[in-house]
């Protein structure tokens, strides 16, 4: 018996570095239901995904950071995401978020940030849909209908981001390349897996609330952004 206890002590610390790191308990947990936490989780991955595109946009298009001062798309990404910036991040998309700041990335006459303008649009967008909550509890009421429409949103962004051009025909914002000598096309992996996070939650949501979902044609989608 002490040698097997010798032995499980001596595997100890081997076991912690390979276990899932969870949070401590809170009285909060009492309030909250699986599904709470769940959607707590996916926020925080959606949320780590807009940062990967944010950075990905950034390097594919550097006079944007270049031109704001930064010393690297990380620190550019890591000002954009501080909660103390986001006064200073409204100003710089002119006071617009969600679908507006959105639309600012493609206008021709905006002379700002405009993967600042995007990554901003979509996150801003996204917290509207979740009614600006980043944690749940168990009398918490989401709309799906909402999430879904914020959804199909992004899939506009995606097609306008590909397709839209200025004057110049030169793309306002460069992402995915599909020619060259190196084929790129990280974005939509980043983008599916956004789209797959939301549309899970509101189905999941959906389905627990036994509320109804109105779906609409893609071809139409492809091009108007739903209201949140």
């Amino acid at each position: 018996m002490f040698a097997v206890l010798v032995l499980l002590g001596a595997c100890q610390p081997a076991f912690k570095e390979n276990t899932v790191r969870t949070h401590s308990f809170s009285l909060r947990d009492m309030a909250k239901s699986h599904i709470d936490k769940i959607l707590e989780l996916q926020l925080h991955n959606s949320t780590r995904l807009l940062k990967e595109l944010m950075k990905k946009l950034y390097l594919r298009n550097p006079e944007y950071w270049r031109y704001a001062g930064f010393q690297s798309a990380d620190s550019a990404v890591n000002w954009a995401f501080a909660p103390a910036h986001r006064n200073e991040v409204q100003l710089k998309c002119l006071r617009k978020s969600s679908i507006d700041s959105i639309h600012l990335a493609f206008d021709e006459t905006f002379g700002g940030d405009r993967v600042l303008a995007f990554v901003y649009g979509l996150y801003s967008m996204l917290n509207n849909a979740y009614d600006n909550k980043t944690e749940f509890f168990l009398l918490d009421e989401l709309d799906p209908q909402r999430i879904y429409n914020a959804t199909r949103n992004i899939e506009v962004a995606v097609w306008k981001l590909s397709h839209d051009r200025n004057t110049q025909h030169q793309l306002f914002l460069v992402s995915n390349a599909l020619s060259g000598p190196v084929i790129n096309i990280s974005f939509e992996r980043l983008f599916g897996k956004l789209i797959a996070i939301h549309d899970g939650n509101a189905e999941f949501i959906a389905d627990r609330t036994n509320r109804r979902i109105n779906y609409v044609i893609q071809e139409v989608v492809r091009f108007v952004f739903l209201p949140i």
